[in-house]
């Protein structure tokens, strides 16, 4: 086997790989040791693997393939770790290391291609999500990827994120407050489309002009970071690095905004993509200052909106990619309540739902294990809607449950005169307003389970 990652960056792996003291703290946190309590599915266990292969050089072994697999890169670890090891690069150096290494077999390395080229392809996405319809059930039943797709696109959050038929767009403010991007997003721009929409509603509403340089569905490069595609990462990457820059630098916007938070966690860590090309890591370190989640953006400005009291309970999933990859939980909750909504926190907040980008198309049965759990726990809270500020962990969670969904800014375009989220249309404000405090009824362990079914996203 022959490697071409950078010397380098081999190095600082294995000195990320020493930096362990195996407190363990990481282990309770870390989602799939909490399901089964194995070692080696626990980031310590995954470091101590990592730490051996790149050591011995060579192809990685079977276990270590499958380990850091399993891995979804939730970055709970992270926030626990007394030690500050920089789990996010290691895991990142890894995948790469494996993907370069040739060991696994032909047909999964051209699945992972196949999966990641159609993912980061809007219009090839496009085609498989209504060809993945048109088989209905039969589709469903298919093993493997089509199969997914297939249980996908049947997902209800799918429904309650597609476009409107009728212009919704927001009569402009009476005076131009600000030009931003906004990163539509790759999958985003295909199977969220009405999240984009109501991004551009309230930014209308702000005097905020959204500056679109042809960028929309572009790709940041997250799908495939983390499947260890680091080159392929960074040609996405690059065209909105010079995009950004170029605008940032014209005055042209002020900010990127961005609603898919994957994408932000990714964005903001862009000097680390390209540190082999300084000409662009330079740009990228101004694109990184500018990029924002649009929560925090309209925390800054909320009072620039007026908001109806709706008053609905919201159960706020903190998406792991807002909590632990960027480190923002109190914005999303603060503008969610400025806005009239009661929010109510979910039990385990910090453990992942089991979307992780491809990883409930990958690792299906640790996904959906994951979905039912944080089901469970979302139910918990008797809420009227689940809100999150990714589409991704909604539309996994709408696997498994009835509950409305909605992404926070669809929730916050409603309150300031927009549409209701699909499957809100009929809710009536109680005419008693609880205090965000106030605690659900009980319910018994039996009615708080959550039911098995089938897979997703």
């Amino acid at each position: 086997m022959q490697t071409i990652i950078p010397t380098e960056r081999l190095d600082q792996g294995r000195k990320v790989a020493d930096t362990c003291v195996h407190f363990g703290f990481c282990t309770s946190v870390c989602p799939t040791y909490v399901l089964d309590h194995e070692e080696n599915d626990s980031p310590r266990g995954r470091i101590a693997l990592i730490k051996d292969m790149l050591a011995r050089g060579g192809k990685p072994t079977a276990a270590t393939v499958m380990h850091v697999d399993r891995c979804l890169s939730c970055l709970s670890c992270v926030t626990t770790c007394a030690a500050s090891v920089d789990y996010r690069t290691l895991v990142d150096t890894a995948r790469e290391y494996i993907e370069q290494s040739g060991v696994r077999p032909f047909h999964e390395r051209v699945k992972r291609k196949a999966l990641s080229y159609v993912m980061t392809h809007p219009r090839l996405l496009g085609v498989a999500i209504r060809a993945s319809r048109v088989t209905g059930g039969v589709g469903a039943r298919l093993p493997g990827i089509l199969g997914t797709l297939a249980r996908l696109s049947g997902a209800r959050a799918i429904g309650a994120f597609a476009v409107r038929g009728q212009d919704l767009a927001a009569p402009a403010g009476s005076r131009k407050t600000g030009k931003v991007a906004l990163l539509d997003g790759c999958v985003q721009s295909v199977m969220g489309g009405e999240i984009n929409a109501a991004a551009r509603r309230l930014l209308g509403r702000m005097g905020i002009e959204v500056v679109d340089n042809g960028l929309a569905g572009r790709c940041c490069g997250a799908l495939d970071l983390h499947l260890g595609h680091r080159d392929t990462a960074q040609r996405h990457a690059a065209k909105l690095v010079d995009a950004w820059h170029a605008l940032l630098e014209k005055g042209e916007i002020e900010a990127v905004l961005v609603t898919t938070s994957g994408c932000g966690s990714v964005i903001r860590h862009y000097r680390e993509l390209f540190q082999d090309d300084p000409l662009r890591r330079e740009r990228a370190a101004r694109v990184e200052a500018a990029c924002v989640d649009i929560t925090q953006f309209l925390n800054t400005r909320v009072q620039e909106l007026q908001f109806a009291r709706l008053s609905a309970r919201v159960a706020y999933h903190d998406s792991c990619s807002l909590k632990h990859g960027q480190k923002i939980t109190r914005e999303p909750r603060e503008v969610l309540e400025h806005a009239g909504f009661v929010v109510a926190d979910i039990a385990e907040n910090h453990l992942c739902c089991g979307s992780a980008g491809t990883y409930n198309i990958l690792q299906p049965e640790i996904a959906e294990r994951l979905g039912q759990r944080k089901a469970g726990n979302i139910e918990a809270t008797r809420p009227d809607v689940i809100a999150a500020g990714n589409m991704g962990c909604l539309v996994q969670i709408s696997m498994y449950t009835d509950i409305p969904v909605a992404h926070t800014v669809q929730l916050l375009d409603w309150a300031a005169g927009g549409p209701p989220p699909r499957g809100m249309e009929t809710f009536t404000p109680p005419a008693h307003t609880p205090a965000c405090t106030e605690s659900p009824p009980p319910r018994d362990a039996a009615s708080a389970a959550p039911e098995t079914s089938d897979l997703l996203w």
